[in-house]
């Protein structure tokens, strides 16, 4: 018989998502689908790719050829490369956003922008409204894929009329479902002990939008008609629910059921069922039921399944039920009705021949369903995709070549800020890759680093590590703060003795930025509740202070905690009082030759346009927005080369830039990228305009060697960044300060790829 089966011309393909064991219905499909296709191709070998969201994993079959981790998004880079290597012919992938790790899911993006064959993507949540991330996402999941596969109309609908998918490029094919016997329900109901009786069921896991509480609360009056009517519901708890809410959900339904006087007749099977005890249980149902809360759900596998095996099906109107259970093959009630609900089960047990009519409407429906069939409809797509060789993705989602692409990001690599970070904090300085003990700790430094373990746990990297690194740099944070002063100390040594009772102001700002990312960004509350206290206590120093640069890092650190807590009004005076020194200190040092804010460009400049950028969109003040643009664009025309590869040059720390002076060409120091990256960031968030995500790309390109000696200052072999750019070498040094530029810098470009999703037009 294996001879008969039918060929493909595709030899092995990799199916991204999750898998069995894991409990969950996208682990069902993805391995359904993997299996039914293998088993039909025998010549075609099916390997699967996995998403764990649980640090051990589970115990998979050997089909798993490669395990990715679900907030390491080095993983999916991983999964890539695995996948171009071993000669995988095409990557059929599950796409639902709950999955995948980053916002809405993005990290699938890092994976399929690396493959090197077609994609086919089956899409299980298509939003009729999606948020602007979201769309965003999907619109280049789809461009990235050579064909995506939707399982009802209104999914092809949705993906045309929302997210702009060509019609050409979207294959309908329906769920797939066990291929099961036309059988009645008495048949196996001794199995469960239910003979004699008229069986309700659902089944899936157990939370809160499923409804149940509904069928619960209809009980009473079908009980009253029928007294043999018993309600199963098959399924654990989601493993997600339980380990945030326990068992409260199905503790409320057995409380329900015991207030109504109907717990006689609901049973509880609290267990993730296999495939064959499923059928079993779908086959002893009288009446399967779907009470779910929700309109929007686009597919339901639950429903597939009970409606291919014939059942007499009952569901809320959710898009899926809409189009599954048209033509009279199966019966709507309203959401969470019980009284229609109750009605409608009696009507059915009423009436057998128009149950059994319906069954058997359902049961020819699903012949098109069952798995074979199913897997012949994908194969189908994969040669397709094959051959069409993305021919219909969207211009304005096009993907660049490698050499070209400017989102082709260094990856995350965080040994030596380990090695420098010790139970203190961070340490100031290394003499090559090795700590200097000598030099002991920075405030400084120990700021940068929190910011950096901040958005290292917003975008969910650095495999869990985030929160105890912001810890220690919070609590070095929160020893350094003097009370009598209200000002933060900043230098100690390494025997933990201040060397000093107040830091420079300089380095107060930096940690008032620091304290400001915490509370606008994390949501940790035990590092907001530290966090929060010292911003409090330490924001009104500020206003005694006069370098220009401490008002900036203020600035940007108010804004930063504004995102959160916008009704604060002594912040947003700090704020409005700094933001208008600064302003003054532009308009009185400007002039048509020298557009800057003092007589000098010496360090970390960037940072008073970009302060007055955040205060122009967040007041608003629109002078105060043009100053931010013009000083900015001033800087970026200083700091390019004029030589043909216009690469970036930052103000050398060895005499900096005196108006009417020489600009000094060296040393040049990591801060000073970071910093010009982090303000044309900004600027782009506010303008929309390309120029200034190509000048923040510059800026980071001098990390990687794009600079006057053509050689690297980041180290991928430690994941340090050396010290600075003299005229001959690089400082080989890798201290906390430019380390942590680096670090800031990719994270600052990665939180921007992933919030504002912007992909070139250009092949």
């Amino acid at each position: 018989m294996e001879h008969n089966a039918p060929h493909s011309a595709i030899n092995r393909i990799g199916f991204i998502g999750n898998y069995l064991p894991r409990q969950c219905g996208i682990a069902t499909f993805t391995t359904d689908l993997c299996e039914a296709i293998a088993t039909k191709y025998d010549e075609t070998t099916c390997i699967a790719l996995p998403i764990n969201d649980i640090a051990t994993g589970y115990a998979y079959p050997p089909r798993v050829r490669f395990e990715l981790v679900e907030k390491d998004i080095d993983s999916y880079r991983r999964a890539a490369d695995f996948l171009n290597i071993n000669s995988v012919d095409l990557v059929c992938v599950q796409h639902e956003y709950g999955i995948f790790g980053g916002p809405a899911g993005s990290h699938i993006l890092a994976l399929l922008r690396e493959l090197r064959m077609p994609i086919v993507t089956t899409l299980h949540t298509i939003l009729q409204n999606p948020s602007q991330v979201q769309q965003r996402i999907l619109q280049e999941v789809a461009a990235l894929s050579d064909r995506v596969v939707v399982m009802s109309e209104r999914g092809v609908d949705f993906l045309q009329t929302v997210y702009g998918v060509l019609p050409e490029k979207i294959d309908l094919i329906p769920h797939g479902i066990p291929d099961v016997s036309f059988v009645d329900p008495s048949f196996h109901k001794d199995l469960f002990g239910v003979e004699g009786k008229m069986v309700l069921l659902s089944f899936g896991l157990l939370s809160a939008n499923k409804g149940i509480e509904t069928v619960i609360a209809a009980l009473p009056t079908m009980v009253t008609r029928y007294p043999n009517v018993v309600y199963i519901i098959v399924g654990a708890t989601h493993p997600h629910v339980l380990r945030q809410e326990g068992e409260t959900y199905r503790l409320s339904l057995q409380r329900l059921a015991q207030e109504l006087g109907v717990a006689g007749n609901v049973i509880f099977y609290n267990r993730f069922v296999s495939l064959e005890e499923l059928i079993e249980f779908i086959s002893a149902a009288d009446i399967y039921i779907t009470p779910y809360l929700n309109q929007a759900q686009i597919t339901s596998g639950t429903l597939a399944y009970t409606l291919g095996a014939g059942k007499a099906v009952i569901s809320t109107p959710y898009w899926y039920a809409e189009e599954m259970l048209a033509d009279n093959r199966g019966a709507l009630v309203p959401f969470a009705d019980p009284v229609a609900l109750a009605e409608q089960v009696i009507d059915l047990l009423d009436n057998e021949s128009k149950r059994h009519a319906m069954r058997k409407r359902a049961y020819m429906f699903g012949r098109d369903m069952v798995w074979p069939q199913v897997a012949q409809r994908y194969m189908a797509t994969f040669e397709r995709a094959r051959a069409e060789r993305r021919s219909f993705i969207s211009s304005g989602f096009a993907v660049k070549p490698l050499d070209q692409r400017s989102d082709e990001l260094p990856l995350l690599k965080l040994d030596h800020l380990r090695r420098m970070t010790d139970d203190t904090g961070m340490i100031q300085h290394a003499t090559f890759i090795v700590p200097n003990y000598d030099e002991g700790y920075s405030i400084d430094d120990n700021a940068r680093a929190l910011l950096v373990s901040t958005h290292l746990a917003e975008l969910e990297l650095g495999n869990g590590e985030a929160f105890a690194l912001a810890s220690r740099y919070l609590a070095f944070i929160s020893y350094a703060f003097n009370r009598k002063t209200g000002r933060f100390r900043n230098f100690m040594d390494y025997q933990r003795n201040w060397l000093e009772e107040s830091g420079s102001e300089d380095s107060h700002g930096r940690t008032l930025w620091a304290l400001g990312t915490v509370l606008g960004r994390s949501n940790t509350p035990a590092l907001q509740s530290v966090a929060g206290w010292l911003f409090e206590q330490a924001l009104p120093a500020t206003l005694q202070t006069t370098s220009p640069r401490t008002w900036a890092f203020t600035l940007i650190g108010i804004h930063e905690y504004l995102r959160r807590f916008s009704g604060d009004r002594m912040a947003s005076q700090v704020r409005d009082e700094l933001a208008g020194r600064l302003l003054m200190l532009y308009q009185q040092s400007r002039s048509d030759d020298w557009r800057w804010y003092e007589a000098e460009l010496s360090y970390c400049n960037a940072v008073l346009p970009q302060a007055m950028l955040m205060c122009g969109q967040w007041i608003p003040n629109q002078t105060m927005t043009e100053v931010g643009l013009e000083s900015l664009g001033w800087l970026a025309g200083l700091q390019q080369a004029d030589t043909g590869s216009g690469h970036f040059v930052p103000i050398g720390s060895n005499g900096f830039y005196q108006r009417g002076g020489e600009q000094a060409r060296f040393d040049q120091q990591p801060v000073e990228a970071q910093t010009m990256a982090s303000a044309c960031l900004e600027a782009y968030r506010s303008t929309g305009e390309e120029c200034w995500r190509k000048e923040a790309q510059r800026a980071f390109e001098w990390f990687l060697g794009r600079n006057d000696l053509n050689l690297p200052l980041y180290d991928p072999t430690t994941g340090g960044c050396r010290d600075g750019l003299h005229p001959d070498r690089p400082n080989e040094n890798q201290g906390a300060e430019s380390t942590l530029a680096f670090l800031q810098t990719l994270l600052e470009l990665r939180l921007a790829e992933n919030s504002l999703l912007v992909i070139e037009t250009q092949i």
